[in-house]
């Protein structure tokens, strides 16, 4: 389920350490971190105007991306080499004692709130929650979980943040062994990924039709949103140079374009299929464009002080909210999460973000 400031955080992130020299912040990043999570938390909550919120995880996707990509690369260009090492060090570092309290306290309150016969299950889910393989477990049982009529995993939302780590496991190695055989060119270095990436489109638009579950929680069928990040991360240098009259319009119909997939899709989209390219190009636009501030882009509306300040926050308002939104109902009496209009999205679709992407992720 990140900015350039906290680039090595997942989707969503909550902050991080201070930019590389030489590098700004980029403000509009944690902004839209923040229009993601806020789409993806009004959708949890039943808001009927922006049913299509879910999208939220993966502008997360892409986000991360493009964060991390674009870390390693400088990590490249310095050094020639990358520590695989501190990398998966840094990211335990940042990620496990949130995720490890959040999935303590939500199975402590499962226990207490939730039905005693799914107790086992909740079990199952906090422990391939804590290996980042609930995506897996959520794949692989979503047809027995369309047809229960009781509420969703609290800890269902842990899958954006699970596709992530999967796709990390590989992503650098691969990076890494490109940089040496391209000698950095990018142009050349950038093949292999693109490859990945028409690949794992493919195969999400084959199981969208084929096996939803599948579709939307394996990490082969969203690998390819976050490796749209990291493509437009080898070619950012090309894009600091954009006039300002191409960049502008670029980000203004970049956040259109996620703006439109939140208010049009509803829980009958089949998702992710092709359908996730509006949304995942939407979220390209923006950081292509935002990678040449303009006076007059989405920048300007993005990087004010309060979604700057939610975006920081969107990796632990990802993992918290997701949680409550299932227990807190349970314990306030019977009835279906939220009322009427609480959660809805439980296997096919899922409970998305984030997060994190998440940190989302996603998160």
């Amino acid at each position: 389920m990140s900015s350039v400031q906290s680039a090595e955080r997942p989707v969503p992130a909550s902050g991080g350490s201070a930019p590389p020299p030489g590098h700004a912040p980029r403000l509009d990043i944690q902004g839209l971190r923040a229009v993601a999570v806020g789409l993806v938390v009004l959708s949890h909550a039943g808001v009927a105007q922006v049913s299509g919120g879910y999208i939220g995880v993966d502008v997360f996707f892409v986000i991360s991306g493009f964060l991390i990509t674009s870390l390693l690369l400088r990590e490249l260009a310095t050094t020639g080499r990358v520590s695989v090492r501190s990398f998966y060090a840094r990211r335990a570092l940042r990620l496990l004692p949130v995720s490890s309290l959040v999935i303590a306290v939500t199975l402590g309150g499962a226990w207490l709130f939730l039905s005693k016969a799914r107790l086992a299950e909740y079990a199952g889910d906090a422990l391939a929650s804590a290996l980042y393989a609930v995506n897996f477990r959520l794949a692989a049982s979503g047809t027995d979980y369309l047809a229960q009529n009781g509420p969703p995993s609290p800890l269902q939302h842990f899958w954006s943040l699970a596709v992530e780590e999967q796709f990390y496991l590989v992503w650098p190695l691969l990076l890494l062994l490109t940089w040496r055989i391209t000698r950095g060119r990018r142009r050349l270095a950038a093949v292999p990924l693109g490859v990945v990436c028409l690949g794992s489109f493919a195969a999400g638009v084959l199981l969208t039709d084929s096996s939803a579950p599948w579709a939307y929680f394996a990490s082969f069928t969203r690998a390819w949103e976050l490796g749209a990040g990291a493509l437009l991360a080898l070619g950012a240098g090309r894009l600091e140079r954009l006039p300002a009259a191409l960049a502008a319009p670029l980000t203004w119909l970049g956040l259109g374009c996620v703006t439109l997939a939140a208010l049009s899709y509803d829980d009958t989209t089949p998702f992710p299929g092709h359908h996730a390219l509006l949304p995942v190009a939407g979220t390209v636009l923006v950081l292509a464009g935002g990678c040449a501030p303009a006076p007059h882009g989405a920048g300007w509306l993005l990087g004010r002080r309060p979604l700057v300040w939610l975006g920081g926050l969107s990796y632990g308002w990802y993992l918290w909210h997701w949680p409550l939104l299932v227990i807190v109902p349970g314990g306030a009496g019977p009835g279906p999460p939220g009322g009427g209009g609480g959660p809805r999205r439980s296997v096919a679709r899922g409970p998305t973000l984030p997060g994190p992407l998440d940190h989302l992720h996603g998160p």
